[in-house]
């Protein structure tokens, strides 16, 4: 399992929570967290304390998490810590639009060991979501695009993986978008935030393919 938020039909997935919860309370050092990505429309930057009403208007509302194996949010106490703890990874950012900077929802990349797979040191996993009211935009595509960018040319990775659960194949439609394909589909997976097993799906994209999208 690998989960980092939501996902629905509009809310896409890849999970984050698991390998994140690991490392609780281990702050990245200043340096680390200054990067900020950009597209046409979006900003991603580190989560700040301020965005947590904004997570927890969005991580509340309960069409996103729970297809995405996560509990919505109870409180913005909570999505405080989340933001304190989770999301303070040095390559997790906060989705914003550019004329408001009002995170809508994120976008991570989860490194080596990091991730919920057996994955290489210079490999990733990809994370993301986004609220409701912005499903259907191509926001997260135009978000995920930038964050492969960023894993391939800046970090040098070899390779990124994604995931969905089978009831959610918008997902795989948003991850095809962006030049991930089905590499293999794990059964009955445990699911400890939810309790329950599901059947997950995983893609897959190498440096060479991305390198042949970008021609």
């Amino acid at each position: 399992m690998f989960s980092l938020l939501p996902t629905s039909p509009g809310s896409f997935h890849c999970q984050l929570f698991p390998a994140f919860v690991k490392s609780r309370g281990q702050q990245p050092s200043i340096e680390m967290r200054r990067t900020m990505l950009e597209t046409e429309r979006l900003i991603m930057r580190p989560w700040q304390d301020s965005d947590a009403a904004s997570l927890y208007k969005y991580a509340s509302d309960d069409r996103v998490g729970p297809i995405a194996g996560w509990p919505v949010h109870q409180s913005e106490e909570e999505s405080l810590e989340i933001i304190r703890t989770v999301f303070s990874h040095p390559e997790v950012y906060a989705v914003t639009l550019k004329e408001d900077n009002v995170a809508i929802g994120m976008v991570g990349l989860l490194i080596g060991k990091d991730s919920n797979f057996d994955i290489a040191a210079n490999e990733a996993e990809v994370a993301y979501w986004i609220g409701v009211p912005f499903w259907g935009k191509g926001l997260i595509p135009e978000a995920v695009k930038e964050l492969m960018r960023h894993a391939f040319e800046d970090l040098k990775m070899a390779a990124l993986w994604c995931g969905y659960f089978a009831e959610n194949e918008q997902s795989f439609k948003a991850q095809a978008k962006c030049g991930f394909k089905h590499h293999h589909t794990e059964e009955k997976q445990f699911n400890q935030f939810m309790n329950d097993h599901r059947v997950e799906h995983i893609s897959h994209i190498g440096l060479d393919e991305w390198l042949d999208l970008q021609k």
